[in-house]
């Protein structure tokens, strides 16, 4: 029988019964020893179970070279080939990534449906003998799971959030709250994105809209949904990734901490926060250019000559007042979320912020015995 009752065959001689399951919470997940994701890095790369590894049956190259000839030429052909590509790389798996596991090794192994790939995977490896499970409907079954979790259930997440201008420090307090015991959930660094215009990383592009739900669930089942949990005040989208319905209604109802920093100190904050963004003047230009309200030719030329004399600081208390602080006013007009306090800083300091933290958790305490 399979993990979840499904009756399965057994193997040969010293093979391992082939188990099946379609349970994808983080408990069930939690029982294996190896989440092994056969599809190509590719699939992987776009989205995968949290907490899998990668040993692709087929390479992207493979794959598509297999589809091109079944459509194109004979399935009978597409399969052959398709065959030995899936049968060397399943060698070269068990000599390598598997080489060190012993005979107890119990993996979840799942491809794209939980067909040809996973099942040569699956098969291969519990004539090994290794206690091998197959998810049946594969990274389908996992992501219909994550979309109703996301999209149609509701969460009694027990959330404050963290409120304030732009530059005011409130990611780096998230850090602090987190080492002083509380529960953060840092929707930024999940999405790959500081949460504005000129919020991307250098370097590391965001991850996609499935990746982004896939590490958010990933990280509230590691959090108490009966204890208070600790994030910003993020619009619905941070950068490109949309947060989901179930978050969302949650945050839209959630009380709130507001920071506040006098302007050319969040100025010089932000300066610091975004030094990535001022060595590639082309981005800066670019995201300029991509303001929801369009600033006047004379007011971008100054923008940009700020940018050619090197006037950082200059340009980010002018980007503050004209463009962030009017739009953060607009939407905290039609804020209805009540306000647990109001925190007011004179510096944005390692130490200010130390104290202001000491002060929020004290805050997210009460309100959670309130």
């Amino acid at each position: 029988m399979g993990q979840d009752g499904t009756p399965v065959a057994s193997g040969g001689q010293g093979a391992a019964a082939i188990g099946v399951t379609t349970e994808v919470d983080a408990a069930s997940l939690a029982r294996f020893d190896a989440i092994i994701d056969v599809r190509s890095p590719g699939e992987f790369a776009e989205d995968h179970v949290p907490g899998a590894i990668n040993l692709p049956v087929l390479t992207d190259a493979e794959r598509a070279e297999v589809g091109t000839i079944y459509v194109q030429q004979s399935r009978f052909l597409a399969r052959r080939i398709g065959a030995a590509y899936v049968a060397r790389n399943i060698a070269r798996h068990l000599e390598t990534a598997l080489a060190d596991r012993t005979g107890a090794f119990a993996p979840l192994v799942y491809c794209w449906r939980g067909g040809q790939r996973s099942t040569a995977m699956a098969t291969i490896l519990s004539q090994v003998g290794w206690r091998t499970t197959l998810l049946s409907g594969g990274y389908r079954t996992y992501r219909r799971s994550v979309q109703a979790r996301l999209y149609e259930a509701e969460a009694p997440l027990k959330l404050v959030l963290l409120d304030g201008h732009t530059g005011s420090g409130k990611t780096e307090m998230l850090g602090m709250l987190a080492a002083r015991g509380l529960q953060v959930l840092d929707l930024e660094g999940l999405a790959g994105h500081r949460g504005s215009l000129f919020g991307a990383i250098a370097g590391r592009p965001q991850p996609s809209q499935k990746m982004f739900e896939s590490r958010l669930l990933a990280a509230l089942d590691k959090l108490d949904p009966t204890r208070p949990i600790v994030a910003e005040a993020e619009s619905s989208k941070i950068g490109d990734r949309m947060t989901p319905p179930m978050l969302w209604k949650a945050m839209a109802g959630a009380p709130r901490i507001e920071i506040a920093a006098p302007v050319a100190e969040r100025a010089r904050y932000t300066l610091s926060a975004y030094g990535d963004i001022t060595r590639d003047r082309a981005r800066l230009e670019d995201a300029l250019t991509r303001l929801p309200a369009h600033p006047s030719a004379k007011r971008l030329a100054g923008w940009r000559g700020m940018i050619e004399a090197g006037a950082f600081a200059d340009l980010a208390q002018a980007l503050i007042e004209l463009h962030y602080d009017p739009a953060y006013e607009r939407s905290a007009r039609k804020d209805t979320r009540p306000r647990l306090a109001l925190i007011e800083l004179d510096t944005l300091e390692p130490t200010t912020l130390s104290a202001a933290a000491d002060r929020v958790a004290a805050l997210v305490e009460t309100d959670r015995t309130t």
